[in-house]
């Protein structure tokens, strides 16, 4: 129940933040970063129509047209969120302009726009919009939900571009790109784990020192030479950003001809590791 609880109060506080970072940052400098609330701005500059009718007029019936053609997988949440998020851009339609330079609403509104979409993905939630919009055609497109999201952003930018100028619509794709970056940092943070995989004829004293002195686990996968076409194990450890020397010091002392490769992983879970990195 409280893990239930937990998840409509992120879908809400997210939408809170949406909303606000909409009328402080994008709606007054004109940014149309894409999605329905960028479409808003540019029907409210071309019609006159406040923001929030048209993000209602829209994210109802894409719900609805979700619900006919993609079956009933959204569930509450989602219809919570298309009907939450303009109620909530109406209420906070007086909070104030927080900044007229138009690079800095880019980066700030970008920063709490991200906050507040990985607030609610966080919460297994939707505001709906282009969400569903991009769900439709890539069932019925074959287009990757990604792409589908990106070409629907991106005819939101174009669309600005040739109706508000040229040079807001460039300001919206650095908006655009900071809310990306953020919604990764709170969907897995800020660590990064590192995974190493080491090719050795002395795989066992590795073994030894990367449990004993590294204090690690490891996993041994079977493998063939390329050229050789002999059988070898390669041993996968993940590390702390903080390990990585001390995991190359040990592999050198203990044969400095090894072949290792090490990577980038956002996320690591189990024993040993936290929620998006190493205790």
């Amino acid at each position: 129940m409280w893990s239930v609880l937990l998840e409509y109060i992120l879908l809400c506080v997210g939408s809170l933040l949406i909303a606000v970072s909409f009328n402080m940052f994008f709606y007054p400098n004109q940014l149309a970063s894409g999605g329905v609330t960028g479409l808003s701005i540019i029907v409210d500059r071309l019609f006159g129509i406040a923001p929030y009718f048209t993000q209602w007029g829209l994210n109802v019936p894409l719900f609805l047209a979700g619900l006919v053609l993609l079956g009933r997988q959204f569930g509450v949440k989602t219809a919570i969120g298309s009907v939450l998020l303009p109620l909530l851009v109406f209420l906070t339609q007086d909070v104030p302009r927080l900044s007229s330079n138009i690079l800095l609403a880019s980066i700030y509104g970008g920063i709490m726009l991200g906050i507040g979409i990985g607030l609610v993905y966080r919460g297994r939630g939707s505001t709906g919009g282009f969400s569903v919009a991009a769900q439709i055609l890539h069932k019925y497109t074959g287009l990757s939900f990604g792409l589908s999201v990106a070409l629907l952003d991106g005819l939101v930018i174009v669309a600005a571009g040739y109706f508000i100028s040229l040079e807001n619509a460039m300001y919206a794709l650095i908006g655009l790109f900071v809310t990306s970056k953020t919604i990764n940092i709170v969907q897995i943070g800020l660590s990064y784990s590192k995974v190493a995989f080491i090719i050795s004829p002395a795989e066992e004293e590795l073994r030894e020192a990367i449990l004993f002195e590294l204090d690690r686990g490891l996993t041994r996968l079977q493998a063939t030479g390329g050229y050789t076409g002999e059988e070898r194990n390669v041993l996968m450890v993940v590390v702390g950003q903080t390990e990585v020397n001390k995991l190359k010091t040990i592999v050198r002392s203990v044969d400095p001809g090894a072949f290792v490769i090490l990577s980038d992983t956002n996320e690591v879970l189990g024993e040993g590791f936290s929620m998006g990195g190493p205790v």
